[in-house]
C-alpha cells in the first residue's frame, strides 16, 4: 500500500463521509483528547462539508504508540497524512489543537496549498507566551488540573484504570504544549477566526485577539459563556457558525 495513504488512514478519521463535499474540515483534538471528540460536529454539518477527525498516538486504536511529545512533530505527520486529500481545507483545532493546526496551516502554506481558513478555539496565540509546566505536577496535581478544565474528562476522573490510562498521554501533549515557541516568520495569509468562553481559566479574550497577529488575512473572534470546554454548550450555535463560515468560503 502507498505510505502517504497508510500514514492517512493511521491520523484521520472519517466518521461521515460526504460525497458531494466542497470543502474538508481538518479538527484537531485536545491535550488528552481524541478523535472521537469531533464526532458530533461531523455529523451535524451539512453534505458539502466532510471533517476529517486528527488521531494522535497514544489514545483510543492509537493507545500501543507511544505519544508524539514535539509539537512540531505533530504537525509534520499530519500535513503529510493530508496529502492525499485534494480541494480547498479548513483546519480547526480546539486548546493544543489550536497549536498544532496553526503549525499544519505554515506548513500547507510553504507547501503552496494554503488552507481556506484557520479556526483556533480556547488556546492563547502562539506570541502570547506563558511558561506552564502541568507535565511536572505529580498525579495528584495533573487530576486536579483536569477538573479545573472540566469538559468530558469528568467522568474518566471516576474511573481509576481510566485515570491511569489516561494520564500519561495527556502530561505526553502538556510536554508538547509547554515546549512548544512559535519560531517566528511571515503571518498566514489565510483568514484566522478565534473562539473562546468567556471564563476559561486557561486563556483571557485579550490573548485570543493577538491571534489577529498571525495573519494578514481577516480576522475575527467570537466570545462563548462558559470555561475551557464551553463547546459542549453550544453545539447548535457553533455547528451554525462553522456552516456559515465554511459555506462562504465555498463561493
Amino acid at each position: 500500500m502507498n505510505t502517504t495513504v497508510t500514514c492517512s488512514q493511521q491520523w484521520i478519521r472519517r466518521y461521515h463521509p460526504k460525497p458531494e463535499r466542497r470543502m474538508t474540515l481538518v479538527a484537531l483534538p485536545h491535550a488528552g483528547g481524541s478523535a472521537s471528540y469531533f464526532h458530533p460536529l461531523s455529523a451535524a454539518l451539512g453534505p458539502h462539508i466532510e471533517t476529517l477527525a486528527v488521531q494522535y498516538p497514544g489514545r483510543h486504536d492509537r493507545r500501543h504508540e507511544p505519544p508524539v511529545e514535539d509539537i512540531a512533530t505533530l504537525a509534520d505527520r499530519v500535513t503529510d497524512a493530508l496529502m492525499p486529500w485534494a480541494g480547498p481545507v479548513a483546519l480547526f483545532g480546539h486548546s493544543m489543537g489550536a497549536t498544532v493546526a496553526y503549525e499544519v496551516a505554515r506548513r500547507l502554506e510553504a507547501g503552496g496549498a494554503p488552507p481556506a481558513v484557520l479556526i483556533v478555539s480556547a488556546r492563547r496565540a502562539p506570541s502570547a507566551v506563558r511558561d506552564d509546566r502541568f507535565h511536572e505536577l505529580d498525579d495528584d496535581a495533573l487530576l486536579a488540573e483536569m477538573r479545573v478544565l472540566g469538559g468530558s474528562e469528568d467522568a474518566i476522573l471516576l474511573d481509576e484504570e481510566l485515570v491511569r490510562l489516561t494520564l500519561p498521554v495527556l502530561r505526553s501533549d502538556f510536554k508538547a504544549v509547554a515546549g512548544y515557541r512559535d519560531t517566528g516568520g511571515k503571518p498566514l495569509t489565510c483568514p484566522i477566526s478565534a473562539l473562546v468562553g468567556d471564563s476559561d481559566p486557561r486563556v483571557t479574550v485579550d490573548e485570543m485577539h493577538t491571534w489577529a497577529r498571525h495573519t494578514e488575512g481577516a480576522f475575527s473572534l467570537r466570545v462563548f459563556g462558559g470555561g475551557h470546554f464551553y463547546l459542549a454548550d453550544h453545539q447548535k450555535a457553533l455547528t451554525g457558525l462553522f456552516q456559515t463560515t465554511l459555506e462562504r468560503l465555498m463561493h
